[in-house]
């Protein structure tokens, strides 16, 4: 399951995600419908969920900051909101890495991705390790 942070509303990326992308792709928005959801709350929302990857473009709220557990995996995506159209195509080359391809591999990682390096941290590796992005 991805769950897309709500700033990612209205740019049809559930739509071009979806064209490759067979799981459910949900905004946070609809985990808890008619509220508003601050960032802090996003791990307990991530947390009721089944093996959910949560994709971000805020990544100085969320790397090196988000509460981890081994029920999910977020990925904070190092652009600006004027290159928004540029995240599908780096998502499936994070889901294509070797490192990451499957959700037991990315469940309890937070990631950080720039066009060219996937950096990330775990649960049990707190250590930043930084690999390319293929």
């Amino acid at each position: 399951m991805l769950v897309l942070d709500e700033q990612l509303l209205g740019r049809g990326l559930e739509t071009v995600l979806g064209r490759w992308y067979h799981g459910p792709i949900l905004f946070i928005t609809e985990l808890r419908p008619n509220t508003i959801i601050k960032d802090e709350a996003i791990p307990t929302l991530l947390h009721q969920q089944h093996s959910a990857t949560f994709i971000t473009i805020n990544e100085s709220d969320f790397w090196r900051r988000v509460v981890m557990a081994r029920h999910y995996c977020v990925i904070c995506f190092a652009l600006p909101d004027s290159q928004v159209s540029e995240l599908p195509a780096l998502l499936r080359a994070v889901l294509r890495h070797p490192l990451f391809h499957t959700k037991a591999q990315r469940m309890g990682k937070v990631l950080r991705v720039t066009r060219t390096t996937i950096s990330y941290y775990s649960l049990r590796e707190r250590q930043v390790q930084s690999v390319a992005l293929q």
